[in-house]
């Protein structure tokens, strides 16, 4: 059993992370994916209000509530392999839980890119061809690593940068999974 976590600032590399996965047959819990669930239970559109229900869920349920809502998906998913991949830790209170869970077979993997290739990115995956707001980004960020995601990234067991090419970020995410290239 490996229970590997990830976390990184928007745009370094998560998702692909998740999708290399995924790819893989490997199951992929989306943290993101509690708070949006929780977003629709409230009646709130999770474009709008992410962030918000993920502050008023850690208010109401405790520093780890989406850690807690996140390990029945993640318990399920190791029923069924033998590796998960929890995309988008965002707190030492989540990273802890996890550990607690799941012991030396949990690993911490921080994705890091600098600030401009992230904005490249999100600006790539904008739908309008508009620019990313900059300003925006960088309160988005400060509001996640007020979650102490920036404590997170440094306890992290293996960091990935991933400032090279895709095709070489795919094959380190493949070799922390565990997964062997078809050839």
């Amino acid at each position: 059993m490996k229970v590997l976590g990830t976390v990184g600032l928007p745009g370094s590399g998560k998702g692909e992370a998740a999708a290399v996965a995924h790819e893989a047959g490997i199951p992929v819990v989306t943290m993101g994916d509690v708070i949006r669930r929780a977003c629709r239970e409230r009646g709130l559109d999770p474009g709008e209000h992410h962030g918000d229900v993920a502050t008023a869920l850690r208010e109401e349920e405790g520093e780890a509530a989406i850690a807690e809502r996140s390990l029945p998906l993640i318990e399920d998913a190791l029923d069924e392999a033998e590796t998960v991949l929890v995309d988008g830790l965002r707190s030492p209170v989540e990273a802890d839980r996890f550990e607690a869970a799941f012991g030396d077979d949990f690993v911490l993997v921080s994705v890091e890119a600098p600030f401009e290739t992230r904005v490249s990115r999100l600006s790539d995956r904008e739908r309008d061809d508009s620019d990313v707001d900059r300003e925006a980004l960088r309160e988005r960020e400060e509001r996640e690593l007020g979650f102490g995601m920036d404590e997170v990234m440094d306890r992290a067991d293996v960091t990935v940068e991933n400032t090279g090419s895709l095709t070489s970020f795919h094959a380190r995410v493949r070799d922390l999974l565990g997964v062997e290239v078809e050839r």
